[in-house]
């Protein structure tokens, strides 16, 4: 089959539409169950991208949680602490293998922005990872293969209409690519860029040193932000990604919106969080939103009286702005990785809070020195690629 015909576009109002394979050759995906949009394929296609890299770059499974052809998080299958376990409300009747581990971590990197993702997933999808997605809000999966089990397990979410789509692993696009915009046709080589850890060889700063997990983490960060809107920055902690800032004019509010993000992700392991106790038959949906209220400056939208009651089974402290602050102290070893170069040190410093201590980013800004100067006040080990990164 070399087409398939879509419902509609971005929007109802777009028709026709359908994606095809202008060669005559066959689409590399088969939809195994329910009926998937142009949206959906959007972020299936680049999910799939972005996992794939991950899996030949550091030996382990990936996986990515997309919205709206943005990665809300990245992940490969490392083991989840306890803590982690419970923050991504792990059921405990699940036995986690590397590829669940990874979904896990890609999805629970920021919950309210992965609501109703679409799932790129590196490997054959098994039993845990489905057991997994079954209990989230999510679109589809995108994977090279399914076990029979798994298989049976996702035709059972929304009615026997959820999309899943299997690839083959083994195709590879023409190395020309195009787009259309207002009737106009463009043309571009394919971003075939190998990112490696011969990328970060070129340290500037003064601390020169990066462990073998900051090499990981940063390649992390920089494939992720190969298949993100730009501006796109990237925080990466223990193999996964921890905030991402998409789709920025500005790159200190990427790094600043990306950086909130990771704070929220360090705040929900705090033991307030970790202490709330909700009320029995809470959706996930609404209990994610509390917790980020409840550690916004929103809080008495959740802590008011005749609210807290619909949420918590008591009514919980105000999580107050030094509590919180101390927390965020403890979070470290995070590293960075952004797809063009930092013009302003305020990046830096923004990062630094964060507990940002390695970075990698293209280099070659007239303020460079700058940058440097600011990684180097608080022993920040940072690399120029040389490389962008810009993906739109």
């Amino acid at each position: 089959m070399n087409e398939m015909e879509l419902k509609y576009g971005c929007n109802p109002n777009q028709k026709p539409s359908r994606v095809y394979m202008e060669n005559d050759g066959d689409l590399p995906i088969i939809v195994l169950c329910g009926k998937p949009g142009y949206i959906n394929l959007l972020d299936a296609l680049n999910g799939w991208q972005l996992v794939k890299e991950l899996k030949k770059a550091t030996g382990l499974p990936a996986a990515t949680s997309f919205k709206h052809v943005s990665p809300a998080g990245a992940a490969v299958g490392l083991e989840l602490s306890d803590t982690l376990k419970k923050i991504y409300f792990i059921d405990e009747s699940i036995d986690l293998s590397p590829l669940a581990s990874a979904y896990a971590r890609a999805r629970g990197a920021d919950r309210m922005s992965s609501f109703g993702d679409f799932i790129s997933l590196s490997d054959v999808c098994d039993v845990p990872t489905a057991q997994l997605i079954a209990k989230e809000v999510s679109d589809g999966v995108i994977a090279p293969g399914y076990e029979e089990k798994a298989l049976e397990i996702l035709k059972g979410k929304r009615g026997g209409n959820y999309n899943i789509i299997q690839i083959d692993e083994n195709y590879t696009p023409d190395p020309i690519e195009h787009k259309q915009v207002f009737g106009v046709t463009f043309e571009q080589g394919r971003n075939e860029l190998d990112i490696n850890a011969e990328l970060l060889s070129n340290v500037v700063t003064q601390n020169t040193e990066m462990t073998e997990a900051q090499k990981r983490d940063l390649m992390i960060s920089l494939i992720t932000l190969k298949y993100t809107q730009s501006n796109s920055v990237c925080y990466v902690k223990d193999g996964q990604a921890i905030g991402i800032g998409a789709g920025q004019q500005s790159r200190i509010h990427c790094t600043r919106l990306a950086g909130n993000k990771a704070d929220i992700w360090w705040l929900r392991q705090s033991p307030q969080v970790l202490a709330l106790e909700f009320v029995d038959g809470i959706r996930r949906a609404d209990r994610d939103n509390a917790i980020d209220v409840y550690i916004s400056d929103e809080y008495m939208d959740v802590l008011k009286e005749g609210e807290w009651q619909k949420i918590f089974k008591t009514k919980p402290p105000v999580f107050t702005k030094e509590e919180q602050k101390e927390w965020l102290k403890k979070n470290t070893d995070v590293a960075l990785g952004s797809d063009a170069f930092f013009p302003f040190g305020d990046n830096i410093e923004r990062a630094h809070k964060s507990g940002v201590t390695a970075i990698a980013q293209p280099g070659g800004s007239i303020r460079d020195d700058n940058v440097i100067a600011a990684c180097d006040k608080y022993g920040i080990a940072m690399s120029f690629t040389g490389i962008r990164l810009f993906h739109h």
